[in-house]
């Protein structure tokens, strides 16, 4: 008898572990789905979180001692969040060296926006809060110049 309790006590724990695993994936899933999004890229991720992604990307190639970055990182945070429609991730040049050679990134910051895993518009250098969020608009409805 004793052994029977031991299993049946041991169930619950498998499924919850189930479940849970279950959960991170559904997680996962509605993130790619959903804008809004704020998330660090790498070399490991961009692919499936930026170019595979059904949801418009814009990416801010930054590093940790550039001035400009530091003060436009916020500003593109908020704006992304404000909005909703698109996701937003943040590429360290000094991380990840690949992919700035790969987007010929040469001065910082620079942002990007990616529809459909192609890059359709890009900035370089600091903008003020409401070109930020004209530069995400025109990402999010497909209108960019």
């Amino acid at each position: 008898m004793l052994g029977a309790l031991a299993i049946r006590s041991q169930r619950p724990f498998a499924a919850a572990a189930t479940v849970g695993r279950a959960m991170r994936f559904s997680q996962r899933r509605l993130y790619t789905s959903k804008g809004g999004q704020v998330l660090e890229a790498t070399e490991a991720n961009f692919e499936k979180d930026v170019l595979e992604s059904p949801v418009p990307t814009i990416v801010d190639f930054y590093a940790d001692w550039c001035g400009p970055c530091k003060m436009l990182g916020p500003i593109i945070e908020k704006a992304v969040k404000k909005d909703g429609r698109v996701n937003l991730a943040k590429v360290n040049v000094d991380e990840n060296l690949t992919l700035a050679s790969d987007y010929k990134i040469t001065s910082l910051p620079t942002v990007v926006g990616f529809r459909n895993g192609e890059p359709v518009a890009a900035f370089v250098g600091m903008r003020p809060p409401a070109a930020v969020e004209e530069f995400i608009q025109s990402i999010a409805t497909g209108t960019e110049k």
